[in-house]
């Protein structure tokens, strides 16, 4: 069929033709930026899941809804070594500078503005352009430690959006990047804020791990935070996800096409929206066959193989390629470290090193004490067939 109809032709964190099976969390989301903005107790959300599973793509449509219901939107993505002071701060830098423009807002808007500049000063933070009307205030945001100064600026900006009938919006994507500190200073933040009844919220999205970390961080994130998980679709949700893009096209699916990449997939959002792709475009029509979504099969994980894959496993050592291995070819997970350990002929505490490392990368992630499954979706298939 016509690949430039394709509905399924994929982007880094587009959203799909059909957003099937998320409208909880979607929903829990829009209830919490409504009573934020109407200066109610809400909470915010940290999305977990394993990669490929679309919190990228949930964090997004979050984002979008956000806009449409009024509130001031800053999208980020933790990349790994980079510090939460550094990443966030054009975000509250431009937030800021829009409310200073809101007559009820602007006194307080300015104040931030003077929390910013000594933010920056005191963090190395180079700062572009000079703030109109700014004076000096010592003693705002200026210690230098994280965990006093950013819930000092998240609740400047929250009284800001406040007086001008707003509210503030936080995405943070990979949220399991940050380090322990930054975490720390961020929950730290956003209970100020709950406690203030400010409008700021924080979505974040990262993996399975984060609830425990944040857990760990500060005792009180269990109340601070929903944490939906964002894991493989339900057959129903699956198969609409691919199905009703195609009827808008004006084509069809066979059911027993339908249901095996369904099944072959095991629903996981990035696969499933990967060999639609590719047997929408090797498909003749206007019907796809079970004969043309078993045929596209093997294309589809080769293009997965070189890929999605690929990319994951060329971050890691040549050690950590062998741990991984020993993962995979004990079947699927969760993998009891012991287990692990035993295959490789190795200690667990000589093994230590190297599975913190490959933790670190957000290729593992440890589901219980003393055992660890990958992070990535189907990965163990991937190693095994490597071979």
């Amino acid at each position: 069929m016509d690949p430039y109809r394709n509905p399924f032709a994929p982007g880094a964190g587009s959203r799909p033709p059909e957003l099937a099976g998320r409208d909880a969390i979607l929903e829990a989301a829009r209830i919490s930026c409504g009573r934020a903005i109407k200066g109610r107790s809400a909470r915010s959300i940290m999305l977990l899941g394993l990669r490929g599973t679309g919190k990228t793509v949930l964090l997004n449509e979050i984002g979008r809804n956000a806009e449409k219901d009024g509130l001031l939107v800053s999208r980020v993505e933790s990349p790994e070594g980079e510090s939460l002071a550094r990443l966030i701060f054009p975000e509250m830098r431009k937030v800021m500078r829009s409310l200073s423009g809101v007559a009820s807002a602007k006194h307080v808007a300015l104040r931030g503005l003077t929390g910013l500049r000594n933010f920056a000063s005191i963090f190395r933070i180079e700062m572009a352009g000079v703030e109109i009307g700014i004076e000096p205030e010592p003693g705002l945001a200026d210690t230098g430690d994280l965990q006093y100064d950013l819930p000092d600026l998240f609740a400047l900006i929250g009284k800001a959006a406040q007086a001008a009938g707003r509210g503030w919006i936080l995405l943070i994507d990979e949220v399991q990047y940050l380090s322990d500190s930054d975490l720390s200073a961020l929950i730290v933040a956003l209970h100020r804020i709950a406690q203030e009844g400010l409008p700021v919220l924080l979505v974040g999205a990262g993996l399975p791990q984060i609830a425990r970390l944040a857990g760990e961080a500060k005792s009180y994130a269990e109340r601070l935070f929903l944490y939906p998980a964002v894991g493989a679709l339900d057959p129903a949700s699956a198969a609409q996800a691919i199905e009703k893009p195609i009827l808008e096209e004006e084509a069809s699916i066979a059911p027993d096409a339908l249901a095996a990449i369904v099944t072959r997939t095991k629903g996981y959002p990035f696969f499933l929206q990967e060999w639609a792709s590719v047997v929408w475009n090797n498909a003749e029509g206007p019907e796809i066959s079970f004969a043309d979504a078993d045929q596209s099969y093997a294309e589809t994980l080769a293009s997965l193989d070189d890929g999605f894959f690929k990319v994951r496993i060329d971050r890691l050592t040549k050690a950590e390629i062998q741990f991984v291995k020993a993962m995979a070819d004990l079947g699927d997970g969760p993998y009891a470290m012991a287990e692990i350990a035993q295959a490789m002929q190795r200690t667990q505490k000589s093994l230590g090193p190297t599975r913190a490392s490959i933790i670190a990368k957000g290729m593992i992630f440890s589901t219980d004490h003393g055992y660890l499954d990958f992070s990535v979706p189907l990965f163990a298939e991937f190693m095994r067939r490597q071979g």
